[in-house]
């Protein structure tokens, strides 16, 4: 790495933002300095260009984009942030926005086309010369979202089975043009049916005279156009697949969904799960309005205060415990049980989640919940053998010790069955199981907790 690179913020592997860099940017935007604007960020990758625009204000973003020109910053507005993004659109007019458009692929451009105002939308399209590329921004739009067809481009490379391998070559030269990547080489038929796929040694080593239909290999992967977007995404990964073309019905080929829009897709549920798991209902950031952030959140902390208060209520019907000097000591251990109730359940809980993301929950749910008991046990006695030693340490009763250390063992194996029951059951019902990580398994599994805990102890101390 040379010392040049790193005066100006970037490293050999990655590009990164220092604060030198940063402040470079902005004075040349300050001063309108187009000309080392374009020498400084001209040659930069779209995704860096993506993280400068992230970076810098709403207003210096705008005059990037419209310094450096939709050739180059194109695929940098269909990386940045969605929020970010809508901003600049804003700032931008109707013709200016068309150029940014027509520099996409269909797939980035229907999603850049769907974001502005329904109203801009149509005027957008409308300054967009090339008539083809709007159709197919059109048919995109058709399609609901998290679908293979709202994922899809129109953008791919296909032959006819009957074309011979010279003309094949021709044809594939004319196509690759308008193609940012060819992954495969896809086979169809006169209706447009897909049958198979083309490997590409084998077209430069057949007898320009052959067919593709002698060479073509008929196996192929597909998916259908409304098929779910998170099992296009098990298939891929399944498959190692850096392309899959969609087809309809009929089986005729209308696009193909590549490996990076997959990686987007699955980066975004994984973001929602998150948020979910912590507690969070709505798709949110941190520089989000206060309001928008406070919609989003205070419904699970307002669940978390009824588990509260039902706590508060479970606690005051064994507040005769206080009185007896032998047991006051339960008391004590009482955030001991809700934290483990709460740990073990989402502990549960998101093992389970993880594994139907996966497709990797399998057999019956009886069988599962057996085996949850199985490991809760290990562990129940593992953590029990703590709670006894501790007791002796602080030369407890025993037998104190022992009702504290039985109660936890049961209220781990009821908390790790709650964790793996709950989403097993919202996932069967079609209710993302995410939604029952965090805040409702925690607080469920404290309630539970603390009522079993003390129930037990009840029994067994005769209080």
């Amino acid at each position: 790495m040379t010392s040049s690179k790193l005066q100006k913020g970037l490293t050999m592997a990655t590009f990164r933002i220092n604060e030198a860099y940063l402040i470079e940017i902005k004075d040349l935007v300050k001063n309108k300095d187009n000309s080392r604007i374009k020498k400084k960020l001209g040659q930069a990758h779209y995704a860096d260009l993506g993280e400068i625009i992230e970076a810098v204000s709403l207003n210096e973003a705008t005059y990037l984009v419209k310094v450096l020109g939709s050739d180059k910053t194109a695929d940098a507005l269909a990386e940045v942030n969605p929020d970010i993004r809508e901003g600049i659109l804003e700032k931008l007019s109707v013709k200016e926005i068309a150029k940014e458009v027509l520099e996409l692929d269909t797939d980035d451009a229907a999603d850049i086309i769907l974001e502005l105002p329904e109203e801009r939308q149509e005027k957008v399209m409308s300054q967009i010369a090339d008539n083809e590329h709007v159709s197919d921004i059109r048919d995109l739009l058709k399609y609901e979202e998290n679908t293979a067809g709202a994922l899809m481009a129109k953008e791919l490379v296909k032959v006819n089975e009957n074309l011979s391998v010279l003309k094949c070559l021709n044809e594939m030269r004319s196509q690759a043009e308008n193609v940012t990547r060819v992954h495969s080489i896809y086979v169809v038929d006169e209706r447009n049916q897909l049958k198979g796929r083309l490997s590409l040694k084998d077209l430069i080593t057949a007898n320009s005279k052959a067919k593709v239909k002698d060479i073509y290999i008929p196996k192929v992967d597909y998916v259908t156009v409304d098929q779910e977007s998170d099992e296009v995404a098990k298939i891929m990964s399944k498959y190692d697949l850096e392309a899959i073309p969609v087809v309809n019905m009929k089986r005729e080929l209308l696009g193909r969904i590549t490996i990076d829009d997959i990686v987007d897709f699955i980066k975004e549920e994984a973001d929602k799960d998150y948020q979910l798991a912590a507690g969070i209902s709505a798709d949110v950031v941190a520089d989000d309005k206060i309001l928008d952030l406070v919609k989003a959140r205070l419904p699970w902390l307002f669940l978390g205060l009824l588990g509260g208060i039902g706590s508060v209520f479970i606690l005051q019907d064994f507040e005769t415990i206080m009185e007896q000097p032998s047991l006051r000591n339960l008391f004590f251990y009482t955030p001991l049980i809700a934290a483990m109730a709460g740990n073990v359940g989402v502990q549960s809980s998101a093992i389970i989640v993880q594994g139907i993301a996966n497709d990797i929950v399998k057999g019956s749910l009886f069988n599962i919940l057996i085996k949850e008991i199985g490991l809760s046990l290990i562990n129940g006695f593992a953590l029990a053998i703590v709670i006894l030693i501790f007791g002796q340490f602080i030369n407890q009763s025993f037998l104190v010790s022992t009702t504290i250390a039985g109660s936890m063992m049961l209220v781990i194996i009821v908390a790790a069955l709650v964790g793996t029951f709950v989403p097993i059951v919202l996932n069967r019902q079609g209710i993302d199981p995410a939604i029952a990580t965090g805040p409702f398994i925690t607080t469920a599994n404290d309630i539970f907790g603390i009522f079993l805990f003390f129930y037990f102890a009840k029994i067994i101390l005769g209080f």
